[in-house]
């Protein structure tokens, strides 16, 4: 079933910057990234659900149902914010319960909803603490689960977690994962951050310049980018131009290497570096630098120099700009 529906939604600003013709389809339980860098339009869609923004045409629509009349706080919706925008004067019970008083949720019901939630996000305990006592990730809790505990049929997240350090970033992706799946929650997602858009994501759509550049399952957006935008976009690729203006993309791990010539490209060992559980070692070629991710001991054969020949498991061919 679609739960979100956005239909030749167009949404431009004074300067000319926006979003134009946009299509899109969520379907009920599904987790989609709007990915791109920072003013391809992400943002804006999401605000444009949301409320926060007016369309300029077409439409959104929400369980089959035109949303763009209605205010923020009449929409199924919930947004949180890179900001977590807790009430810093308030427990994080009183942030998590000013919701429910606003639609009347009798006390009782209230205190159990909280309760459950707060088990949910692993904050048990912390009702009677204030957000500057907590950290950046225990308050994106809290705003999560504010945001859930009004039951949105989309909840809407806008770089919820950027402002996080790694390591914390990636706990809060998984525990994310786990509530939205256990949950059977409609997520969009806005991110700058590849590695989390394909790590959190049932399906990316990738921006570019106020418009849908490709989407699909992030295996696809990986493995089969449709254009060079995209090739570049997501994860890392070699870019190599042939004689016939094409650009052959072939992506590091799918570069093998071996001692000598006779490859489909020669070339010499230029670094060799430790990158954790692999080896990342770029080539000289008459094409340019070629990176390609080796194993430990396939590093120990070969030195700084060395005559090595490359072979390509796979590629891909785009026109040259």
């Amino acid at each position: 079933m679609s739960m979100l529906e956005i239909v030749n939604m167009t949404k431009l600003y004074k300067t000319g910057d926006g979003v134009r013709n946009i299509n899109l389809t969520i379907q009920e339980g599904e987790l989609v990234t709007l990915l791109g860098p920072s003013g391809c339009g992400k943002t804006t869609i999401l605000r444009t659900i949301g409320g926060f923004l007016d369309v300029d045409g077409g439409d959104v629509r929400i369980a089959g149902q035109s949303i763009i009349h209605l205010p923020p706080e009449k929409r199924p919706t919930a947004m949180v914010f890179q900001a977590y925008n807790l009430w810093p004067h308030m427990k994080v019970y009183d942030n998590l319960e000013f919701g429910l008083k606003l639609r009347k949720v009798p006390r009782q019901e209230r205190a159990r909803r909280i309760a459950e939630m707060m088990a949910l996000v692993k904050m048990s305990g912390m009702e009677q603490k204030y957000p500057g006592q907590m950290s950046g990730g225990q308050q994106q809790r809290v705003a999560i689960a504010r945001s859930l505990l009004l039951k949105p049929q989309v909840l809407l997240l806008d770089e919820p977690f950027s402002a996080l350090d790694a390591k914390i970033r990636q706990q809060m992706r998984e525990e994310l994962r786990k509530i939205q799946t256990d949950l059977n929650i409609t997520v969009a997602f806005v991110t700058h951050d590849q590695e989390e858009a394909m790590a959190l994501s049932d399906r990316v759509v990738v921006m570019n310049k106020g418009a849908i550049e490709q989407e699909g399952s992030p295996q696809d957006i990986y493995h089969r980018p449709k254009s060079r935008y995209v090739a570049d976009f997501i994860g890392e690729m070699n870019f190599l131009q042939l004689a016939d203006n094409k650009v052959l993309a072939v992506r590091p791990e799918h570069v093998q290497v071996s001692q000598g010539k006779g490859g489909e490209l020669d070339g010499y060992v230029r670094t060799i570096m430790m990158l954790g559980h692999y080896i990342e070692m770029t080539v000289d070629t008459d094409y340019g630098i070629v990176k390609t991710f080796i194993s430990d001991e396939q590093a120990r054969q070969y030195g700084r120099g060395d005559a090595v020949a490359l072979r390509f498991n796979r590629r891909q061919e785009y026109a040259l700009d």
